[in-house]
């Protein structure tokens, strides 16, 4: 079975887990723009960053025959800062031409600040007039509904949003509902430590069922591992889920998002409709 890893940060990984991660039938990964770890002390420092993952990352990762795609933008981490998140958005236009950037991601909000919710609002409207697909990041703990609520009623009266083009990431069980009720692409997170467990994952899964839903293992600079990913397979594995539906959720489904973006390579191997089918 193939696996796609729709949200992974490689730039903080060893070229081991691009190893472990094809060996684990990894065909393609995604990596969205985020905060290093650290505040960065210049819009400059963005610019080599997103010349990192738009041209870089991609020749490291075919050594280990994956395609590695990439989105742009100024993380909510780091968007408080109003001077510099404009000085960063000034450039992004520059990398939405190469041809393994995906689109305007991950934008979102982390303390759910005015300024914040300022910055998501300039970069959804940056995607709009560039046509782009969105990854949206969702804020962590005890911020995330209300986060997710706001962002949500935000693109819900926006009027020019398509939903179908738009992903919320590090959805959890008191968010999923909403998000799908509305239209929009559900993503969830798996880490050793926070967020979702591979269990957790799977339960949300025969919940909500696999229609707009995706899953990721978000390797970062913190507690993380690529192999998350391939435990929650392991997981639907373990209660009797069938082939087809694994399939779909780790291949088929990242395939039917991130392939409204015609830079996008792997196809599904079913039709929405199918798959979807339960």
């Amino acid at each position: 079975m193939k696996v796609i890893e729709p949200h992974i940060h490689m730039i903080a990984r060893t070229t081991q887990d691009y190893e472990r991660m094809v060996r684990m039938h990894t065909v393609a990964c995604c990596e969205p723009a985020f905060w290093a770890g650290y505040d960065r002390t210049s819009s400059q420092a963005f610019f080599d960053y997103f010349t990192h993952i738009s041209e870089f990352e991609p020749t490291r990762a075919a050594q280990y025959q994956i395609e590695h795609y990439c989105w742009i933008c100024i993380n909510p981490k780091e968007a408080d800062d109003l001077v510099l998140a404009r000085e960063v958005i000034s450039f992004i236009p520059e990398f939405l031409h190469k041809p393994t950037v995906l689109g305007i991601g991950e934008i979102g909000l982390n303390l759910n600040t005015v300024n914040e919710m300022t910055i998501f609002q300039e970069q959804v409207e940056l995607a709009l007039k560039y046509e782009q697909l969105i990854w949206i990041h969702t804020p962590h703990l005890k911020d995330k509904l209300k986060g997710t609520r706001m962002m949500l009623d935000y693109l819900k009266g926006h009027g020019k949003v398509n939903p179908e083009k738009v992903c919320f990431d590090h959805c959890e069980e008191h968010t999923l509902k909403m998000i799908v009720d509305a239209g929009f692409w559900a993503a969830m997170t798996i880490y050793p430590v926070t967020k979702n467990s591979p269990p957790r994952v799977v339960d949300a899964l025969e919940t909500y069922g696999i229609d707009h839903m995706l899953v990721d293992a978000s390797g970062d600079w913190g507690p993380s591992d690529p192999g998350t990913l391939h435990d929650a397979i392991f997981e639907m594995k373990k209660r009797g889920h069938k082939e087809e539906h694994m399939e779909t959720v780790f291949y088929n489904n990242p395939c039917y998002f991130l392939g409204q973006c015609k830079k996008f390579r792997p196809s599904p191997s079913l039709p929405k409709e199918k798959a979807w089918a339960v």
